[in-house]
């Protein structure tokens, strides 16, 4: 088990420190630097590659993994079904995840 991040911001001039602060815990990141109305993403798709079960994929904000409901709900399923876990860093469940 592997506790992996995945972090994103729209453009090349925002800054992913933030995200990558929340994202100490985790042994690996992969970050993007593109809009999130692309599904084309090179590092999530990276990412969705990687995982393996029993792995606990983790975002700062549920909106870094997609922008709609369509795209969130595909990108979930994927993990889902690869045998992974989802945790979306929010107070109290930070304190959690970093325990884990």
């Amino acid at each position: 088990m592997a506790k992996i991040g995945y972090a994103r911001v729209s453009s090349k001039e925002q800054n992913l420190d933030r995200q990558l602060q929340a994202l100490e815990s985790v042994s690996k990141v992969f970050s993007d630097k593109v809009s999130g109305a692309t599904t084309e993403r090179p590092q999530l798709q990276a990412m969705l590659d990687y995982i393996r079960e029993g792995d606990i994929v983790v975002v700062a904000e549920l909106d870094r993994l997609g922008r709609n409901n369509k795209d969130l709900t595909e990108i979930m399923n994927i993990i889902q079904q690869k045998g992974a876990t989802l945790v979306v860093i929010r107070g109290a469940l930070y304190k959690i995840i970093t325990k884990i």
